[in-house]
């Protein structure tokens, strides 16, 4: 029967006898080193990785031709092959003989250094590295609270206030006082009485209230959580009149500012450069350093965008020690609710009677 048209001839079987090795040494270079690629068992000549002589045209390899049971190539991409094979070979025995990189070469100015950290634990990409990472803003929660606890938490925390400019002014809380509403004699709210002045005091927690003292000095005070919604009655969005001063900082950023703002505002200045010491260490130095005055009042210290409070470190060693400057208020003025960080520079009047007391 004769071979179908386009059917491939059947490769020729050696005769009885024949020497593959004679077979082999007729084919092509190209072909011979391809196929030797194609197989790692010896074939019948010895070769090492031809699997098998049978198939090997004389004249060449088409694309029907077989080497073991893998498809050819054509010449053409036989010649391809074969260049890319000892491309891969040069490129293979050039790194061998590569010498390692010195690894004490200095890096140009212009290129990261993308080694290993000298450090174990996270670290920051170095293209990140500019980047500032901004503290929390406390939020209404926090002011949620009866005024005590809440003037044992403003300790630590970081008050700042943003001037017209852009610049920033910080300072972190060392003490504050406590005043607990229509009961507390000293407080501008007693009796429970409510006044265009005082109306801050009434607000929702976190209003702040500022008044002047001696017709020249600003105090500021944060309203907290009124003393029926701490014994458990009905939650109300304002308070009964309690709320917390804010006495003293320890200055943390800005300090040139509240420098020449402090010089300034005070009255009766001698001129006399002041120390960091005594930018903050009283309730109406820390208003005039941060430039706190009337304009401030009744607005919402969680949501005001010229001052606000940021997540500080707590503090442990707290004192607490009678209120200053309340000697008209009988009984209440030796009630200790006044709160300072023991062992603190920046505080205003530090009470030793008190910290004894507490360390006893």
């Amino acid at each position: 029967m004769g071979r179908r048209p386009g059917t491939p001839a059947p490769a020729p079987t050696p005769p009885p006898g024949a020497d593959p090795r004679r077979e082999i040494a007729l084919l092509p270079v190209a072909s011979v080193l391809l196929c030797a690629g194609a197989g790692s068992t010896p074939g019948p000549g010895g070769a090492s990785g031809i699997r098998s002589w049978v198939g090997f045209p004389r004249g060449g390899f088409g694309r029907e031709s077989r080497c073991g049971s893998r498809q050819m190539p054509a010449p053409r991409e036989a010649q391809l092959s074969f260049r890319m094979g000892q491309k891969r070979q040069r490129l293979l025995e050039a790194k061998q003989h590569q010498k390692p990189p010195d690894r004490t070469q200095t890096p140009s100015p212009k290129e990261p250094r993308l080694g290993l950290p000298s450090t174990l634990g996270p670290q920051r990409s170095i293209y990140f590295s500019n980047l500032k990472v901004c503290p929390a803003r406390l939020g209404s929660e926090f002011f949620d609270q009866p005024a005590v606890p809440l003037a044992r938490a403003f300790l630590g925390q970081v008050l700042v206030r943003r001037l017209d400019d852009g610049t920033e002014l910080r300072g972190r809380i060392v003490e504050t006082e406590a005043y607990l509403g229509p009961e507390d004699e000293a407080a501008h709210s007693r009796g429970g009485r409510q006044t265009p002045r005082n109306r801050g005091m009434f607000m929702k927690p976190g209003t702040l209230y500022v008044y002047l003292i001696y017709g020249m000095y600003f105090c500021m005070n944060v309203s907290s959580r009124g003393r029926a919604t701490a014994l458990g009655g009905p939650v109300s969005p304002t308070g009964d009149g309690a709320c917390v001063l804010l006495r003293a900082l320890e200055p943390l950023g800005g300090l040139e500012a509240m420098r020449q703002l402090r010089s300034t505002l005070r009255k009766g200045a001698t001129g006399r450069a002041l120390k960091d010491r005594e930018l903050c260490n009283g309730p109406s130095k820390l208003c005039q350093a941060l430039a706190i005055d009337k304009s401030f009042d009744q607005r919402d210290l969680a949501t005001d965008e010229a001052v606000w409070l940021e997540q500080g470190p707590r503090e442990s060693a707290v004192v607490a020690a009678a209120r200053v400057g309340i000697g008209h208020a009988g009984e209440w003025a030796h009630k200790p609710l006044r709160f300072y960080v023991q062992g603190s520079p920046w505080v205003s009047v530090v009470d030793r009677a008190a910290e004894r007391t507490a360390q006893a």
